[in-house]
C-alpha cells in the first residue's frame, strides 16, 4: 500500500521511516523524488518512495514568496506536523519517553510506503491551488490512499464546490483512491467539523485511557500518586 500524505513535508531521517525488511518499490509506482533545499533523491528509499513540494501558489500569492530563512524550498519539513502525520501509521521500533514507558512504537500500517506531498508552509499555511495540484499529482503517481490532515473550507457551512479538499478528493475517489481527512481542531460546539464530503473518510481526534503513574515520596515517607512522562532518578 502506498499512502500519499498531504502536509508540511517530511523529515526523512526519523526512525519511523526506516526501510528495513521492506521489499522492492511496487512497479506500478510512477512518482518522483524532487530535489530542493536539504533534500534530494538520496532521501527517498523503499519506505519514502516519493516526495514532491508545491510552492507555485505560495510564491504567486504571498508577498515576498516563501520565507527561506524559516522554510525549506523542498519536501523537507520545517514545521514538524507533516513528519508527525506521516509517522502515525508507519514503521515499528523500540521507543520510550526519556526512558519511561518503554515499548514498541508501531503504527497501524507499519509496512506501508509513503509518498510526501508538501502543500503547507510554516508561515503562510496551505493554499487551495497547491492542494489541488497535489491531488492531481498523487492520482497520476499511483497512490492507494491519500491522508490529509488539513481542515477544509468553513466546516459544515462550506459548499463542496468551494472546498478544494472536497473537489480534489472527489477526483481521487473516482480513480479508486481512498481519501482520509481530519475533522479539524475546532469544537465541541456544533457545526465545527470539516471535510464532510460523503466520498471522504472523516477522522476525529481521539485519545486512549492509559496513563503513566508515578509516585513522589516525601522525606517522611508519605507517598503521593500522580502521573509523569519522565522516569524517576
Amino acid at each position: 500500500v502506498i499512502i500519499g500524505v498531504f502536509d508540511t513535508g517530511i523529515w526523512p531521517e526519523r526512525r519511523s521511516f526506516s526501510y528495513l525488511n521492506l521489499g522492492p518499490i511496487p512497479k506500478r509506482w510512477r512518482g518522483v523524488c524532487e530535489s530542493g533545499a536539504r533534500f534530494g533523491p538520496w532521501n527517498c528509499n523503499r519506505k519514502i518512495v516519493g516526495a514532491r513540494f508545491f510552492a507555485k501558489g505560495q510564491q504567486d500569492a504571498v508577498i515576498g514568496g516563501i520565507n527561506k530563512t524559516v522554510e525549506f524550498l523542498s519536501p523537507r519539513d520545517a514545521d514538524g506536523h507533516g513528519t508527525h502525520t506521516s509517522s502515525t501509521g508507519r514503521h515499528a521500533f523500540k521507543a520510550s519517553m526519556s526512558g519511561y514507558a518503554s515499548g514498541v512504537a508501531k503504527g497501524v500500517a507499519p509496512k506501508a510506503r509513503i509518498a510526501t506531498y508538501k502543500v503547507c508552509w510554516k508561515e503562510s499555511g496551505c493554499l487551495d491551488s497547491d492542494i489541488l495540484a497535489a491531488f492531481d499529482a498523487a492520482s497520476r503517481d499511483g497512490v492507494d490512499v491519500i491522508s490529509i490532515s488539513i481542515g477544509g473550507g468553513d466546516g459544515i457551512t462550506s459548499p463542496y464546490y468551494l472546498d478544494p479538499i472536497a473537489i480534489g478528493s472527489y477526483g481521487a475517489a473516482s480513480k479508486g483512491i481512498s481519501v482520509s481527512s481530519s475533522a479539524g481542531n475546532e469544537g465541541p460546539n456544533g457545526m465545527s467539523v470539516t471535510n464532510l464530503a460523503p466520498w471522504v473518510t472523516t477522522v476525529g481526534a481521539s485519545t486512549i485511557d492509559r496513563n503513566f503513574p508515578a509516585d513522589a515520596i516525601l522525606g517522611d515517607g508519605h507517598r503521593l500518586r500522580g502521573v509523569s512522562l519522565y522516569a524517576g532518578v
